[in-house]
């Protein structure tokens, strides 16, 4: 009997020994970032394409478009609607980084279909809400139209502040509204940073974001 137990024990170990070696192979495969730390997040990137220093390959779980994803972002999954996909062509999530000086960056995408001929109409209306303007930045890809812009936003009371000149103050809040030149499919993207930059700081940033906005390709249909 002690033997069949030693015996059984031993087994038991060896299983023990063999999942773990497995597991450590398996997660040794992986780039060793915070993206890639989130089992959930990692689900949606290609670890075998680091597209830009940087940054790696995400493909919406819609099939619908690929863009870079920021290597120390991480996908929020806390609750049902931190992350939502409704097949076909409706997906948002939410995305945070922890930085090493404790500053919070957050990015919301949201894809979409939206009728183009009222494209004028949800630009203005997405900046104005945001930003109280009217004329956004525009800037094109062969198969994007992107508009962009960004401020200082602050509340004092239930007022809401904002600041779009970088003299006083530098960017926070960054919008982007992408549309696809070859279908309805938009995305509406959204950044935000409790972090304060310097100006040449804030420029690299402002780079960083147009970057990721002139990255996003949807599908072919």
């Amino acid at each position: 009997m002690k033997n069949y137990t030693k015996t059984i024990i031993a087994v038991i170990i060896g299983i023990t020994i063999s999942i773990g070696g497995g597991w450590l192979i398996n997660e040794s495969r992986y780039p060793n970032v915070q993206a890639f730390d989130d089992h959930f997040t990692r689900k949606f990137l290609n670890k075998d394409k680091k597209v830009d220093d940087g940054f790696y390959e995400f493909e919406s779980k819609t099939g619908q478009y690929t863009m870079w994803f920021p290597e120390e972002y991480r996908i929020i999954h806390k609750d049902a609607s931190d992350y939502v996909k409704d097949d076909p062509y409706y997906e948002f999530l939410k995305a945070s980084n922890n930085s090493r000086d404790g500053y919070k960056g957050y990015i919301d995408i949201e894809l979409s279909e939206k009728k183009t001929n009222k494209e004028k109409i949800y630009v203005e209306g997405l900046f104005k809400k945001r930003f109280h303007i009217n004329n956004p930045q525009k800037i094109q890809t062969d198969t994007t139209r992107i508009y962009y812009d960004s401020a200082y936003i602050y509340f004092k009371g239930t007022d809401k502040r904002v600041i779009m000149d970088f003299n006083k103050r530098t960017s926070s809040t960054y919008a982007g509204y992408i549309a696809d030149k070859n279908s309805e499919r938009v995305i509406e993207f959204y950044f935000d940073s409790t972090e304060q930059l310097s100006e040449k700081s804030a420029e690299e940033r402002e780079e960083w974001i147009i970057k990721i906005l002139k990255s996003i390709t949807f599908k072919i249909e």
